[in-house]
């Protein structure tokens, strides 16, 4: 990215792109534009994070600066490196590049450990023997001041030498932390002597046994944003009462830049969960077989299930940034995907519950091709020949033997048109043993051959269909939204709202031969039936297609009714 900085965007569309602008009009940071986007490596990311992403990477972009991908590997008891590739990649596919700028907490922890040492030496920092327990009674409430712990006043002296007996592993987990020293009356409950280091004996991901004492989140969060040149450090509203810890940290050290805190509102999407707890529940219970299942809110779960990046952001820029808290409709989401698969995805047939027809006046072993858009908005996609022959199949549900009025596909003597082929008529049903109609015998009228001359006869019902002898086995994973109420977390337990119809896997589906061709992650749209990507991670011999979403918002009704 060029080092000079370009005009700032004419019309800043959101309060931080303002202040951005503000800023670089005031001087401020020498013009500069440095941001963050600082993940935990404790889990997958979800679409809240997405917004992050996008607005990290998106107003560095905008204003010919640089933004981080910082890891907050602070916490090796929930870390793992797994995750850390995760991230990487769903920030990758997301569309952003770090460069350079790939960065981890623990990058500092010598740096952070000299910090707090000077934290101690000016005597605002001591260590504590309090059980946790017990500083969460002395923390007071919200009504209520906390008390001083009695070992608030040590000496400087003693708390260096504690402190760095702590480093040297003499004491126990939970045995004593390093607390900042700043005011347990206070009104913000941050300030209340916060802990800064804690004891923490395993293994870290990347410094092994190294370290036994690690920092907290906000004294890491803090500092690192100092060392990087961070300019605006923008958070989540949830961090807004952590700000007042931000900046007294910035105030008591020596640092080499001061950075400044930005909060905004951040997603929430109905119909789902965005806890990282309550994900790893999901996953860890089996309920969804992993953090990348199609059903999950996870940037590595809508990859699965076959949203377009550009769709995801498009999403995110109709968003948009504010501080108001918000729930954004799935359906918002899904109409964002549905457009661009729209324009972007080719069209290909496959029947779900098939149903096997003869054409009785076909001739026996004959074939034909016939040709289908491969887009029928977009001629320059082409097309593709699709096997025609005496059987066929099209969906059951395209056929009913005693329809309502207004059923215009096939029934009992009625007629309907073949997609790209001929109109048929029904002429007799074949039953099983139990009644149950399992063929159809139909006849074809060879002068209603679509494109051909005469073929202007109308019908009002066209379906779709197979070759029964060139069809492909297909096994369809209709993926449903995970959750049935807007608000899982307001039923109480959010499980009692699983939606049990949030996958249904159907074994027997065909489809054409061309089907076969799909890469992993391939998407295309399956007339009538809704848009279907090739699972990249099925180790099944069956070709497998996971449903990205369906041609229509049939959930509209229910979001309509949570309003």
């Amino acid at each position: 990215m060029s080092s000079e900085q370009p005009a700032s965007p004419v019309s800043p569309a959101d309060f931080i792109r303002q202040r951005i602008t503000a800023d670089r009009a005031a001087g401020r940071h020498g013009g500069a534009v440095v941001t963050r986007f600082p993940p935990e490596p404790n889990g997958y990311l979800h679409i809240g994070h997405a917004k992050s992403i996008c607005l990290n990477f998106g107003v560095a972009e905008e204003f010919g600066g640089r933004c981080f991908l910082r890891f907050d590997d602070t916490n090796p008891l929930r870390e793992d490196e797994t995750f850390v590739q995760a991230i990487r990649e769903d920030v990758a596919w997301l569309g952003f590049d770090w460069g350079d700028r790939l960065t981890h907490a623990s990058d500092y922890f010598e740096r952070l450990h000299a910090c707090a040492v000077e934290l101690i030496r000016r005597g605002l920092a001591y260590v504590d023997h309090l059980s946790a327990e017990q500083i969460r009674e002395y923390r007071g409430t919200l009504t209520a001041p906390g008390r001083e712990s009695p070992y608030r006043a040590r000496s400087v002296e003693e708390n260096l030498e504690l402190f760095e007996r702590m480093r040297r592993g003499e004491f126990a987990e939970g045995e004593c932390v390093l607390r900042a020293r700043i005011d347990m009356a206070s009104g913000n409950i941050n300030l209340r002597d916060p802990t800064l280091y804690r004891i923490r004996k395993v293994a870290h991901q990347r410094t092994g046994e190294a370290w036994c004492i690690y920092p907290m989140y906000d004294f890491a969060h803090t500092l690192s944003d100092a060392f990087e040149g961070i300019t605006h450090s923008l958070c989540t509203l949830e961090f807004e009462d952590h700000r007042p810890l931000y900046d007294w940290l910035l105030d008591q050290l020596d640092l080499p830049h001061r950075p400044q805190q930005i909060e905004f509102s951040r997603l929430n999407l109905a119909f789902t969960v965005t806890s990282k707890r309550k994900l790893s529940q999901l996953v860890e219970r089996g309920i969804v077989a992993g953090w990348d299942d199609p059903r999950m809110p996870t940037l590595a779960g809508m990859r699965r299930r076959g949203y377009p990046p550009e769709a995801v952001r498009e999403f995110i820029r109709r968003v948009g940034v504010t501080k108001k808290e918000n729930t954004i409709e799935m359906g918002a989401l899904e109409s964002a995907v549905r457009e661009h698969l729209n324009v972007h995805a080719e069209r290909r047939l496959a029947v779900q519950r098939p149903l096997k027809i003869v054409l009785e006046n076909w001739p026996d072993g004959q074939t034909e091709t016939v040709s289908l858009p491969n887009h029928p908005a977009d001629p320059a996609r082409g097309s593709r020949e699709v096997i025609f022959g005496r059987e066929l199949y099209i969906e059951a549900d395209d056929f009913m033997e005693d329809p309502p009025r207004k059923f215009h596909r096939l029934k009992p003597g009625g007629e309907v048109r073949l997609r790209g082929a001929f109109i048929i008529r029904c002429d007799e049903m074949i039953r099983d043993e139990t009644g149950q109609v399992v063929e159809l015998r139909c006849s074809y009228d060879p002068e209603t051959r679509s494109g051909a001359s005469g073929a202007d006869r109308k019908v009002k019902g066209t379906i779709h269909w197979v070759h029964a002898a060139s069809a492909i086995p297909v096994e369809l994973r209709l993926y449903d939204r995970l959750f049935s109420a807007a608000d899982p977390d307001g039923q109480g337990d959010y499980l009692a709202a699983l939606n049990p119809e949030s996958l249904v896997t159907l074994t027997g589906a065909l489809g054409e031969p061309a089907l076969a061709a799909l890469g992993p992650g391939e998407t295309v749209q399956l007339e009538r039936a809704g848009y279907f990507t090739r699972d990249a991670a099925s180790a099944t011999g069956v070709l497998v297609l996971n449903r990205t979403v369906t041609l229509r918002d049939s959930w509209a009704r229910l979001e309509a009714a949570a309003r």
